[in-house]
């Protein structure tokens, strides 16, 4: 009897510890999810103006352009995506750190420091290359549906997509406006998951992607040149400068003066939110091209004449899946990137001329900001019934790029590096010297683009 109680006396001890061990490792694993979680959550929340432009970047314009590099070339042209990753994230940083630290717009600081006629013809060609884009996007989207409905009408698709997207902007808040626009860019993801759905070659991917391979004929530099014309575009710089001066209106901040005083974690949190904008839209680029290659490259289809195209040619080749999937980012791209191209043409306009801009105010407050944006979007509307290849709009819109984004880096180079400007936020040397390096290739990509026109 003594030896039975003995080991029962023994034996608690070792269960009371075994148990407590598995409580605890129950409470620090749970411990540990709200820890993940709540990191996921802060991190969420401090993404915004960098995560919306960098998702915009990746429109049915230049899904159309990636898909034709993959369907043309196969993965090698894989590169370029890491290698245009901190070109465009530098660049954007310069643009979100000028609109934090002056409270105004780029081309409200171009209009203060350099001549007017330069910002003039500048927001001339963007407008023009804007509104390009957007009727070519338009089209797509409509495309895009009537692959997932072949009954319904293109043209009541088209004006469809476009009042819903002048809806959005003209009548919603700029507090829910920038919730819809965050959320509508983990859209991209639809990308990576068709990717995902092919089988990849792995070791073929992944060395194209770290070793540069170029073969230097017309088809591939105008390849290349569209690729840096769709991801460093003018109206990326405009729309990132503009934002970050619309959230500090929403923070409280709604005076010039209040605008300028930005903290060190303010500039810390916004480099979070670009560069990770940037990963985004550079990581999509790259499963696009990787996705179109082991599929249509390798199946002989070379020719991508629109997204809407490439999502088609996916279907009998890889399957429903990544073909819906395919499919849906287009219209889930363009419903985030065609009010990011009407909205960035309107603030460059209504801050050369003065006029009340921002989507914070309401219509009657800012009539000729929205009034921009209205006419930009009609006259993309009106292209797809005009006879107007879509195709060749695009390319229209590149080689207006072409010409004004090299003018634009310059400017945006020499506001964030000057110290009477920015006080002690200006570039760091690396950050100029990246951007004067961007900006050598954005001039070779527009004698290039003009070139092959001749």
């Amino acid at each position: 009897m003594a030896e039975k109680v003995f080991e029962r006396v023994v034996e608690s001890p070792a269960i009371a510890l075994e148990k407590g061990l598995e409580v605890s490792q129950k409470l620090g694993s749970e411990f540990g999810s709200q820890r993940t979680f709540k990191k996921a959550k802060n991190y969420w929340h401090l993404l915004g103006p960098g995560l919306t432009t960098g998702a915009a970047d990746d429109d049915p314009s230049g899904i159309a352009t990636y898909s034709q590099t993959g369907a043309q070339f196969g993965p090698q042209l894989l590169w370029l995506a890491g290698f245009t990753f901190p070109l465009m994230a530098v660049v954007q940083e310069m643009c979100a750190r000028i609109g934090m630290v002056t409270g105004r717009g780029l081309a409200g600081n171009i209009r203060l420091h350099f001549p007017k006629w330069i910002l003039y013809i500048c927001t001339l060609l963007l407008f023009i290359a804007n509104t390009l884009n957007i009727g070519a996007d338009l089209g797509a989207m409509a495309k895009a549906a009537q692959l997932l409905a072949p009954n319904l009408n293109f043209g009541l698709l088209v004006a469809g997509f476009t009042i819903l997207t002048l809806g959005l902007q003209i009548f919603t808040t700029y507090e829910k406006y920038a919730k819809y626009l965050k959320w509508l860019a983990l859209v991209l993801l639809s990308y990576v998951f068709s990717a995902l759905a092919v089988n990849l070659n792995w070791s073929d991917v992944l060395r194209h992607t770290v070793i540069p391979s170029i073969t230097f004929s017309k088809e591939q530099i105008m390849l290349i040149t569209g690729i840096l014309g769709t991801t460093i575009s003018p109206y990326l710089f405009f729309w990132q400068t503009s934002q970050e001066v619309e959230e500090q209106i929403l923070e409280g901040r709604t005076t010039l003066k209040s605008r300028e005083e930005t903290s060190d974690l303010e500039v810390k949190n916004m480099r979070i939110d670009v560069w990770s904008g940037m990963f985004l839209s550079n990581l999509v680029m790259f499963f696009i091209i990787a996705a179109s290659a082991v599929t249509l490259f390798a199946h002989g289809v070379t020719n991508i004449g629109t997204a809407a195209d490439a999502a088609e040619a996916l279907r009998p080749i890889a399957g429903d899946q990544a073909y819906l999937l395919f499919a849906l980012g287009i219209i889930g791209t363009g419903l985030l990137a065609v009010p990011i191209l009407a909205g960035s043409a309107s603030y460059a306009i209504s801050e050369s001329f003065g006029w009340k801009s921002g989507l914070n105010k309401k219509l009657k407050q800012a009539s000729a900001f929205y009034g921009i944006i209205i006419i930009s979007t009609l006259i993309g509307l009106a292209l797809n019934f005009l006879g107007i290849d879509a195709i060749k709009a695009l390319i229209y819109s590149a080689v207006a790029n072409g010409l004004v984004a090299p003018v634009i880096l310059v400017l945006i180079i020499l506001l964030s590096g000057n110290s009477k400007i920015m006080g002690q936020r200006t570039n760091h040397p690396i950050t100029a010297a990246l951007g004067w390096t961007i900006t050598g290739l954005m001039i070779i990509a527009g004698v290039a683009t003009i070139i092959s026109f001749i």
